[in-house]
């Protein structure tokens, strides 16, 4: 369940922060990023 949750913030955030100006490859990267640092995030709770 955590992993679902933290996919969809990544995502959205990804979406918000990339995907106007960077284009498709800009979001990936965006969204790989969100996603390692979110790990630690949810590893805290």
């Amino acid at each position: 369940m955590k992993n679902i949750i933290r996919a969809l913030i990544a995502g959205y955030g990804a979406k918000k922060i990339g995907g106007g100006r960077c284009g498709c490859i800009g979001t990936i990267v965006v969204f790989a990023i969100l996603y390692w640092l979110l790990g630690y995030v949810f590893k805290v709770f």
